[in-house]
């Protein structure tokens, strides 16, 4: 859009409050308020901040910096807040010399993207599956429902929250392909046509946000953590991806028994190859690896499949003379993962693939759950890591991975992660407590 079409959109609407949004470089929504006078300065020259408070950004010495709006990402919220309207547009973060800001998210897609299109790919495609549940508050893991997978009954607070926001995502111009119940009691799906990655990860801060004031508003909790309850499925954000040339599916081959071109094949073999190294980012808390367990239909074993929901990739069938819906589906990251970043490593590592030329392996369409050891190490089939530590040593060993996300960002991000788990480390659980305490 341009400055004119907003400021004309702003006062069609009768907005009065301009909302500026980023991410840090967990993916935690970071963002101030402007009044409309303040909206040409932003559209013009950005609007600065302390970014040294803000988690991988910089250095307290070096703390200014600006939130420059995208007027591409700019949209109206359907409902007022503090009794005003409100827009929202995404930023991207610059120094005050206009120069990017390098463990900016957004700046780390928008350069991988680049490195597609010096390779002949003008778009990289992205589509989410975002799963989530809904509890009558955030203090006790409780499923408003006993629904099950695809069910319509019973039509409570969570069908109706859902409805709801499918219908304000569909207001926002946001394309949702469907909504569902999920396996588990309380357990949601939104499905997202598929867009540029860029605006895709946009797509999932805006409506991640939507998603849970929706639930505010009919007075329950929506939450994004993985694994919230122990012995039911979990949460994933399974991902379907593709590159084009144009207006042409380059994962497409009308002569493979697979529909897959040999760049679909060697991209699907970057991801299987370096997923053990970008596991920390699709799957970066501790509560993650509660979900990558055997028998919830997370994906465990490193392998690909058509029909085989066990599988790490995931090649779905299509209807022919459909070219453009052959894609690969990743099935691993969690919709707690930062997308900017999760859709940088995803697509680096099927660059790599397609620039090294790696072969694809034969797909497994048995139940690689089920499978003896003994036939899971003829097939070639590993692990994902098992926790969160376990993926941080592999991603601090990965020059791909740091590659990908650029030094900065890197280092701050392994530094953050390993935090994490030491402060997880030194805690005595309820587990060791019931287990220990009466024994030992």
């Amino acid at each position: 859009m341009t400055h004119q079409e907003i400021k004309e959109k702003i006062k069609e609407n009768n907005v009065k409050v301009i909302r500026l949004w980023f991410t840090d470089i967990l993916g935690r929504l970071k963002g101030f308020n402007l009044g409309i006078d303040e909206l040409d300065r932003a559209l013009s020259e950005g609007i600065g901040f302390d970014g040294s408070s803000v988690e991988g950004f910089v250095r307290i010495e070096e703390s200014d910096l600006i939130a420059k709006p995208d007027p591409d990402t700019f949209i109206i919220f359907p409902w007022e807040i503090g009794g005003a309207v409100s827009a929202v547009m995404i930023c991207d973060i610059l120094y005050p010399d206009g120069s990017p800001v390098k463990s900016d998210p957004r700046y780390v897609l928008r350069q991988t993207i680049r490195k597609a299109a010096d390779m002949g790919f003008d778009h990289y495609y992205t589509g989410p599956e975002l799963e989530y549940f809904y509890f009558s508050d955030d203090k006790n893991p409780c499923p408003l429902e006993k629904g099950g997978y695809f069910d319509v009954l019973p039509l409570d607070l969570s069908s109706k929250a859902r409805k709801e926001t499918f219908l304000t995502l569909g207001q926002f111009g946001v394309q949702v392909e469907a909504s569902h119940h999920e396996v588990a009691s309380g357990q949601h799906e939104i499905d997202f046509r598929y867009q540029d990655a860029i605006r895709m990860a946009d797509i999932m801060v805006i409506a991640k946000v939507t998603i849970k004031e929706i639930a505010r508003q009919n007075n329950i909790y929506a939450t994004f953590m993985p694994k919230p309850i122990f012995g039911i499925n979990g949460s994933g954000m399974h991902v379907h991806q593709s590159l084009f040339r144009g207006d042409q599916n380059a994962f497409y081959s009308p002569d493979d028994k697979y529909n897959l071109s040999n760049v679909g094949k060697s991209y699907i073999a970057g991801l299987l190859k370096h997923s053990r190294e970008f596991t920390a980012i699709t799957n970066q808390w501790i509560n993650s690896y509660k979900r990558l367990v055997v028998g919830y239909e997370a994906p465990v074993y490193i392998s690909w499949g058509r029909n085989n929901r066990s599988a790490l990739v995931r090649v779905p069938a299509f209807k022919e003379g459909k070219a453009n819906s052959c894609r690969a589906e990743l099935r691993s990251p969690d919709p707690g993962t930062n997308p900017y970043l999760c859709f940088s490593v995803m697509l680096n590592t099927g660059l790599i693939g397609i620039q090294k030329n790696y072969e694809l392996p034969s797909p497994v369409e048995e139940d690689i759950y089920t499978l003896p050891e003994e036939t899971k190490k003829l097939y070639g089939i590993s692990s994902l890591p098992d926790s969160l530590y376990a993926a941080v040593e592999e991603m601090e060993n990965s020059k791909l991975i740091r590659d990908t996300l650029g030094d900065e960002l890197f280092d701050k991000y392994i530094k953050n992660k390993k935090a994490e788990w030491e402060a997880y480390r030194i805690q005595v659980t309820n587990f060791e407590l019931t287990n220990y305490l009466p024994n030992l």
